[in-house]
């Protein structure tokens, strides 16, 4: 249960309109690495190899080349307060040459409410010292070390990037006029109670490579017009998604060749499928096909310094009229400000320091568009619901206590509430880690209360990047327990347990009635939508807050759920996932994700199934009759593949691998081809006379296998093993030896045949496999022993690209993770105090690389009406199964009941998919039900029995009202224990 990508109606997109210079294009350098150096250190810089293993997901969201940028970069941290330490842990894991962390503050009580490398015992001690070992810990590849000094001038000049926290306005303006000078960029980062900052000054002027993270657009040309400006038509299977200001390029154009391979030219958008560009007025006339690609354009932007800001914003002011003028200050606002400014919240310090983390890596590596150039942030909200409540001094004074710097905002009262609370929270990947160190650091769980961990995978390798809590030496242990015992050392009076069960039906066993009316609410840090519905139908149910959040690499979102106010997280859907026709994979691809698709589909229809279903024949006795159910062709065609396995394919040899290899090489990669060509020539026309070979569909050319072309070599290494190994024959790596076996390897011949069916939509497809081929079949069960995209000429793709897509991996970086669960720990504070009004509740969106932000009222929950009842999701009727005699309800009574209470008559009624009673039931049937207890009915129809850990069901209904109209009513919760 890693950190879990957005999902549902709440993904984050967009861009920024762009303007650029011309430049030669930029492709990110393939970098083969793979292993981490023997003494586990590495230095970064120049030199320094990427450890592909430690940042997979990371490198997803900034690539390689911006990765060697940040590795470049010595960064100092400013103050070792909770803000500080957030924004190193962050950078740390992100991977710079070097952090500095400097503090010339010793450990005091309020620092404890964040700062969660600082401990009890470290009280008076330099908090810059304590916290060097502990932040070290986070990534061997970067070195930590901690300074105490003053900043002075020449100190300052050894880093790239100074960040100042908990820093004076008159060391913020000495330390920013020193920066701006030597091109030294600089952040400066503050929170006070509920309120944060952040300032940026990366200098006179800054290039951004690539200002929002998005991978390059491209589509399908289906018309270029002799123009000034020319205007682009493409095909209307997808709009372009193109904006004003982007470059692009062109390859593939018939006719209009002079766009092929040109620099990069601006465009206009027109339409979703039309945009101009540049004056192809003498240009030869256009024929058909092409492709256009976006090219990311390096933008040059400025900042100011403070000085000149503060002029600017006087100058603005005073050039307002009317509203838009501020002619005094916001005094209700200063004066929560001053009563707050004492505290030190850990859920601000998340927020404000994953941003600021983010902004510490564009001034690294120009990757994303920075803030320009101040962000203010305020979660008033989080204070009491009613108007002019204010918490007396002596409720917020210090108690010497680890958690002296939230109650200087919130008071004793929540404190010890927090303390008493019992909270669920599935999965401890990402966005787990994140969780548990917030509920930590503001106590939760810390007195009565217990926080309850499941997650039933171990640690990894590649989640030291993101999930701070874990180390190198956990790795393989399980994540909730490893976990839960790091968390203990931030704060040893949290409660916590750690479980290492999956999520829903199996385990209701263990996460009951019981188990969730005992909870006060539900964390989510799923990596699916399927668990996140899951659990949203169990929070529903048992009426619990649940607190949904997730993350794509840069962007990330906070979903609210509070009973009887708002929607749930499953009252929207997305629409499914765009699926890739067959016959495109496998005859007509036109893009890189149709031949990774391919490639997936092919790895498994070689290595995978068919070894399964060879040895479910070879082992299991009702493996045949399963086969022979199977719909259409589908038992043709498993069956062949047996046969295959079993008899003709069976290699005995090394050789015999190669030789399969190099068989099958040919004939995916050249035979298949020249049979299409052979069906579908390079000139054909389609009935309306417009060529066959245009649009989606990208004339293909046959390839000639050549032992020194290494491409070809590698598959042939590659499958030949992978076919060793799948019947247990020694492989081999030995190029040198498979080139000596290649030639002796009888390739036949190959003529294209005439009345060779291939189907061009899946609908052909579908006819054609509607049919059994009867006489194969018996053939089979007689015979049967007893008991690469280069060919369409795609473009290529880097390495890491590729496996992104076919590995389907989710981008993910630490500074999304922490911002996003900052906002989700302020909305755990606003249901715990209790708030009741939908408006002091936030939902959030982000995307640090736009950088983007919008925060918004969870919607409410719609209602429904019958009579004068209004109720929604979370409304249910009650009904209480044993009768005062002692006795159950029997279906009689049920039905009565209803008739007499509510006023309606059930037409039909069912339990999951069984229905237990419908008006039209057969009267014999009836008859026999009716006088049966509800349970009996259950148990008989379902051929359940019910877990002595039931303690109530759920039953649909249909109903008609008096008039005999049907009516919309909510679900029965019937209690039988």
């Amino acid at each position: 249960m890693s950190s879990s990508p957005l999902s549902k109606k709440r993904r984050l997109s967009g861009s920024e309109t762009k303007t650029g210079s011309h430049c030669s294009s930029s492709n990110s350098v393939r970098t083969d690495l793979s292993h981490t150096p023997a003494n586990g250190m590495a230095k970064n810089g120049n030199d320094a190899e990427i450890d592909e293993g430690l940042y997979s997901r990371q490198l997803y969201v900034l690539g390689h080349d911006a990765m060697k940028r940040m590795q470049n970069s010595n960064v100092l941290i400013s103050g070792m307060r909770g803000l500080g330490v957030e924004i190193a842990k962050n950078v740390i894991l992100g991977g710079v040459r070097s952090v500095t962390v400097h503090d010339q503050g010793v450990a005091e009580w309020r620092d404890l409410s964040s700062q969660f490398y600082l401990r009890e015992e470290d009280l008076g001690k330099n908090r810059a010292e304590v916290s060097q070992p502990r932040l070290a810990e986070l990534n061997n590849y970067v070195p930590v070390t901690a300074y105490t000094g003053t900043l002075a001038d020449d100190y300052l000049t050894k880093f790239q990037v100074v960040v100042l926290t908990n820093s004076t306005l008159e060391e913020q303006q000495q330390v920013g006029e020193f920066c701006h000078s030597k091109g030294i960029k600089l952040i400066i980062a503050d929170t006070r109670g509920l309120f944060g900052q952040l300032f940026c000054d990366f200098g006179e002027e800054m290039v951004v490579y690539d200002t929002n993270g998005e991978q390059p657009l491209s589509a399908m040309i289906s018309m270029i017009t002799k123009d000034n400006p020319g205007v682009v038509t493409c095909l209307d299977e997808a709009r372009h998604g193109f904006e004003s200001g982007d470059y692009v390029t062109f390859t593939e154009v018939q006719g209009m060749t002079e766009l092929n391979g040109c620099q990069p030219v601006e465009i206009k958008v027109l339409g979703p499928y039309t945009f101009s560009i540049c004056d192809t007025a003498g240009f030869t006339d256009y024929v058909r096909g092409g492709i256009v690609s976006q090219v990311k354009m390096p933008k040059k932007i400025a900042f100011a310094d403070g000085e000149e800001l503060l002029t600017l914003v006087k100058e603005v002011n005073s050039s307002q009229t009317g509203s838009a003028k501020v002619e005094q200050l916001d005094e209700a606002l200063l004066k929560k400000l001053s009563y707050v400014a004492a505290g030190d919240l850990a859920p601000v310090n998340a927020f404000i320091g994953g941003l600021a983390a983010q902004e510490v890596m564009k001034a690294c590596t120009g990757k994303f568009m920075p803030i320009m150039q101040w962000l203010y942030f305020d979660a008033l909200e989080c204070l009491a619901e009613e108007e002019g409540a204010l918490l007396t001094e002596e409720e917020c004074a210090p108690r010497n206590c680890r958690y002296d710097g939230q109650i200087a905002v919130f008071g004793s009262k929540l404190q010890d509430l927090l303390g008493k609370q019992r909270y669920f929270l599935v999965g401890a990947g990402a966005i787990g880690c994140e969780l548990l160190k917030n509920f930590a650091m503001i106590g939760l769980a810390g007195g009565e209360g217990e926080v309850i961990v499941t997650d039933m995978d171990t640690i990894e390798k590649s989640n030291l990047n993101r999930q701070f809590l874990f180390r190198p030496h956990d790795v393989t242990k399980m994540k909730s327990d490893t976990a839960a015992a790091a968390v203990k050392q931030m704060n040893p009076s949290i409660r916590i347990t750690g479980h290492q069960n999956r999520v829903g039906p199996d385990t209701e066993r263990v996460y009951d009635d019981d188990f969730f009316e005992s909870l006060d609410g539900v964390a989510n840090a799923l990596d699916n939508v399927d668990a996140r519905m899951y659990m949203d139908r169990r929070c529903v149910y048992y009426r619990k807050p649940l607190l949904e959040s997730g993350t794509l690499g840069t962007k990330g979102n906070v979903q609210v759920v509070i009973p009887f106010l708002t929607e749930s997280y499953s009252s929207s859907q997305d629409p499914p996932e765009k699926s890739i026709p067959i016959c495109t994979l496998k005859n007509f691809p036109n893009a890189i994700e149709h031949t990774l698709q391919w490639a997936r589909d092919e790895f498994e229809g070689l290595f995978k199934q068919p070894p399964e279903n060879a040895m479910q024949y070879l082992t299991d006795p009702k493996f045949m009759e399963r086969t022979l159910k199977l719909p259409g062709a589908q038992p043709v065609e498993v069956l062949e593949a047996v046969y295959k396995s079993l008899v003709t394919d069976c290699p005995h040899s090394w050789a015999d691998c190669v030789a399969w290899a190099r068989n099958h090489w040919q004939c995916q990669y050249s035979n298949n081809i020249r049979q299409l060509l052979h069906n579908f020539p390079p000139e054909q026309l389609t009935s309306s006379g417009a060529p066959f070979w245009s649009g989606p569909k990208r004339c293909p050319h046959a390839l000639e296998f050549s032992t020194s072309n290494d491409l070809h070599m590698d598959y042939i290494m590659a499958a030949a093993n992978l076919y060793a190994q799948t019947y247990g024959v020694q492989g081999s790596t030995d190029r040198a030896g498979v080139i000596k076996i290649l030639q002796d390897v009888k390739v036949p011949l190959f003529t294209p045949r005439s009345g060779v069916k291939i189907h061009v939509s899946d609908q052909d497809l579908q006819n054609s496999n509607s049919s059994v081929d009867d006489s194969r079949l018996e053939e089979l069960k007689v015979q049967l022993p007893s008991s690469d995209s280069s060919k369409f000429k795609l473009c290529p793709i880097d390495f890491e690209k590729s496996k992104l897509i076919a590995g389907k991996i989710i981008p993910a970086i630490a500074t999304t993770t922490a911002a996003v669960v900052g906002l989700v720990c302020l909305e755990l504070i606003k249901i715990v105090q209790g708030h009741k009004k939908l408006e002091s509740y936030k939902n959030g969106f982000m995307n640090l690389a736009l950088p983007f932000f919008a925060f918004s009222e969870p919607i409410a929950a719609p209602r429904h009406k019958y009579y004068e009842i209004d109720w929604s999701l979370w409304d249910r009727f009650e009904v209480t199964g044993l009768q005062p005699n002692g006795e159950e309800m029997t279906l009689r009574q049920f039905l009565d009941y209803f008739k007499n209470e509510h006023k309606l008559e059930i037409t039909m009624l069912s339990q999951g998919v069984s229905m237990l009673y419908s008006f039209f039931m057969p009267a014999a049937k009836l008859k026999e039900r009716l006088d049966l207890p509800m349970t009996e009915i259950v148990t008989k129809v379902s051929k359940k029995k019910l877990g002595k850990h039931v303690k109530a069901l759920v039953f649909e209904l249909c109903c008609n009202d008096l008039s005999d109209e049907d009516v919309e009513v909510p679900y029965v919760r019937y209690t039988i224990r």
